[in-house]
């Protein structure tokens, strides 16, 4: 029997501040070479799955280039492969997606091309390694009519999860969506087996519903649990992350450069495709160093980088020094600069002798409130800074933005935009 597998990848991600502004979550770069939804996709075809829609809304042109026909995933095919679904403004039977419910039943057509008893629903912006066909089985063995993979969380996270309660056999007795507290620390993943034949009929129920605002973790699951559906908890043990803050992207992609890794990148067996570009070897100039760090092909290193990750085509010029940082395709650092802490878009040119991320870290950005306070920085795609400025902690360097836009150094906490900026 065929597999067939639906990826959420629409959502706008206002909690990734800058990073997320111009491109859909799931395009976000990860990793020195990849991006977000490069797990996702990856995670199907190693288990087998070469037949994926995956559903687009939020500013999707770099997420529908990247994928292209899904080559580096073997999955340009005549048949299955790789859809990018995106809603049909203005036609009578579709509209933007109004949950994440609504986006699968806008798009139930194509479940009807298909021969399949199971719909896999995947969201597109996790980190992880995960073989789906052990939730097959499971899911089988339960008689489930749903199965949600659920993993643990510490206690002062149950909030950002939707938190389930299982009983010893799996079976889901209770489900809240983001919950302030909580006795349970099962959080679900976003990751969803459904009976074909169930979610057609729930989501069409769903749909004629005034008060839901059609999303599975709000509405449909809550409901499903409590009329006493067969709702079953896959229990994975294994490393997941949601990478959706800031503060989570940052850190999982520096959890990356210890000895061992939360995950193995370099697994023949499990294989993280994704789209490559070519480009020439790693040089490093005489003088140049790297310690601990990510350095991806057509880098030049004649500074010193240290626990960083950088992403194809960095210049780190001499007597520049990048620190604890992440450093996406094509950026240049002049010389003598130092940055620290940051988190550099792409194609940007850091003048000589500027120092990023200086100071203290105790006052918060108020252009991403909340979401850029615990001493970081970001800077925009194609941002020009001067020579010599400084940038304090906690900055918002807007993308695009050009020397002229600069009137004397960044304090921490500042922002800078200029008149491209989006926000």
């Amino acid at each position: 029997m065929s597999r067939y597998a639906f990826i959420l990848a629409g959502g706008l991600g206002s909690r990734l501040c800058l990073l997320s502004e111009r491109r859909a979550k799931p395009a976000v770069p990860f990793g020195g070479k990849y991006r977000i939804i490069d797990f996702t996709l990856s995670n199907c075809v190693n288990s087998g799955i070469f037949d994926i829609g995956v559903l687009t809304q939020y500013r999707p042109l770099s997420l529908n280039q990247h994928i292209g026909l899904g080559r580096p995933w073997d999955l340009d095919r005549n048949r299955g492969g790789v859809q990018l679904l995106q809603p049909s403004l203005g036609s009578i039977q579709s509209d933007w997606y109004q949950g994440t419910a609504d986006a699968i039943y806008q798009n139930l057509i194509h479940l009807q091309r298909r021969r399949v008893e199971q719909v896999l629903v995947l969201s597109g912006d996790h980190v992880y390694k995960m073989d789906y066909n052990l939730l097959y089985a499971f899911h089988k063995a339960s008689h489930a009519a749903v199965t949600v993979a659920v993993t643990e969380v510490p206690a002062e996270s149950v909030s950002s999860f939707g938190i389930l309660e299982a009983d010893r056999a799996g079976r889901v007795t209770g489900f809240q969506e983001k919950p302030a507290q909580s006795d349970s620390r099962l959080a679900s993943m976003g990751v969803y087996l459904f009976d074909r034949d169930s979610l057609v009929r729930w989501l069409a129920e769903d749909a004629e519903l005034l008060d839901s605002e059609h999303d599975f973790g709000k509405d449909i699951l809550p409901r499903l649990v409590a009329r006493g559906e067969h709702v079953y908890a896959h229990r994975f043990k294994h490393y997941w992350q949601d990478v959706g803050t800031l503060d989570s992207y940052y850190q999982t992609n520096l959890d990356f450069l210890a000895p061992r890794p939360p995950l193995d990148l370099a697994d023949p067996d499990w294989v993280i495709h994704t789209q490559t570009a070519d480009r020439p070897p790693v040089y490093f100039e005489r003088g140049g160093t790297a310690v601990s760090s990510f350095v991806a092909n057509g880098c030049r290193i004649a500074g010193r980088v240290e626990h960083s990750m950088l992403f194809p085509g960095v210049t780190v010029e001499a007597g520049a020094v990048v620190r604890d940082s992440i450093v996406m395709q094509d950026v240049v650092v002049g010389r003598g600069a130092a940055l620290d802490h940051a988190i550099l878009d792409k194609d940007v040119r850091v003048g000589d002798g500027a120092v990023l991320g200086h100071g203290d870290s105790g006052t918060p950005n108020r252009a991403c409130p909340g979401h850029l306070s615990s001493g970081l920085l970001v800077v925009g795609k194609g941002a020009m800074l001067p020579k010599d400025i400084r940038v304090g902690r906690n900055a918002r360097v807007g993308a695009f933005v050009t020397e002229r836009d600069f009137t004397g150094d960044v304090p921490a906490g500042g922002v800078v935009d200029g008149p491209q900026s989006m926000h």
